[in-house]
């Protein structure tokens, strides 16, 4: 399969990992038309933008119609562990009763179409420190968010399975780069280094639970991976997408303070820790490896200068600060 002259529809284009993408599917040549809530507010150069409600299946057929895309990549969806504990209806009926109007729309209305559902790592849940845990593991979710999208990532399969649907899933684990928004870890951190260096900050990191380990790559290794599925993964197939290795998330915010250009101290702030955490979580990318021979590139050193050369940037054009947010670290 190729995307050179295709049409592609993304939902959450407007999002971090969705700007990113629709960049790299028209690099190689796809139409891209967008779909979600609001439109982009950076500038992206998409074929058409289109409004519709994950929860509203009219409004999802409506578009598929009117677009009839050869390729679906479905990013959208409520993305914070942490606030689906708040709002746990809500994140069931965005990701998991989402996922299934938006299967059924590509089946009523571009059943030749080839669907890629981004699902997510937390899926699996805590796993033994030390491990690689691969497609086969049984899914064990701690969190509202976790279970939403173990049940798209059900429903995903099932229209495989029962109506034929071209569709491939990921269990994508962590990514972060530059334009991620700083209610997650990294570009928290970032945003406040390059805050107190500009001395608009005490020398305070301010952090949430660093005993973490995560499988951190950076969004355009990610996004590549997702090309790499569109053209040559098996349909009906689950795939991990990550680099393989863990780190410490004290490991990374260290890194970020050594950065900097001012001496800074790291503190924990209890507003910033979550309701509920997976403490080890680290993937086995060989399945994808093996089947369409990608892996991730870009090392976490080049994408940690540059997330922080973005913050500096954003703060000497007069950029504010966003509030602390128990989903950030």
């Amino acid at each position: 399969m190729t995307l050179k002259g295709a049409t592609a529809l993304v939902t959450g284009a407007a999002g971090f990992v969705g700007l990113h993408l629709a960049r790299a599917l028209a690099e190689c040549g796809a139409r891209v038309h967008g779909l979600g809530n609001d439109p982009p507010r950076g500038e992206l150069s998409l074929e058409g933008w289109h409004a519709a409600d994950l929860r509203h299946p009219e409004g999802l057929a409506s578009v598929i119609a009117a677009v009839r895309p050869d390729f679906v990549v479905h990013l959208a969806g409520q993305t914070s562990a942490a606030r689906s504990f708040e709002r746990p209806i809500e994140t069931f009926e965005v990701n998991a009763l989402g996922t299934w109007n938006l299967v059924e729309a590509v089946r009523n209305g571009a059943p030749c179409a080839r669907v890629l559902t981004i699902g997510s790592a937390e899926v699996y849940g805590p796993q033994p420190a030390g491990s690689c845990v691969g497609e086969s593991a049984p899914f064990r979710p701690v969190s509202p968010y976790g279970l939403s999208k173990a049940a798209a990532d059900a429903f995903a399969e099932l229209a495989w399975k029962r109506h034929g649907l071209d569709v491939v899933r990921t269990r994508s684990f962590g990514h972060t780069g530059p334009g991620q928004e700083p209610r997650f870890s990294v570009p928290s951190w970032a945003q406040q280094v390059a805050a107190i260096e500009a001395g608009e900050a005490e020398p305070v990191i301010r952090v949430g639970n660093l005993e973490v380990t995560r499988d951190l790559s950076d969004v355009r290794d990610v996004v590549r991976a997702y090309v790499t599925l569109l053209e040559r993964g098996r349909s009906g197939e689950a795939y991990n997408v990550c680099r393989g290795a863990g780190i410490e998330l004290a490991e990374v915010v260290k890194k970020l303070a050594a950065r900097a250009r001012v001496p800074m101290r790291i503190e924990a702030d209890p507003r910033r820790v979550r309701t509920a955490d997976v403490s080890y979580l680290v993937g086995d990318p060989s399945k994808i490896r093996a089947e369409t021979g990608w892996q991730a590139e870009i090392d976490l050193e080049r994408t940690l200068d540059e997330v922080l050369e973005e913050w500096r940037a954003r703060r000497g054009g007069g950029a504010q600060a966003v509030p602390p947010s128990a989903e950030g670290s």
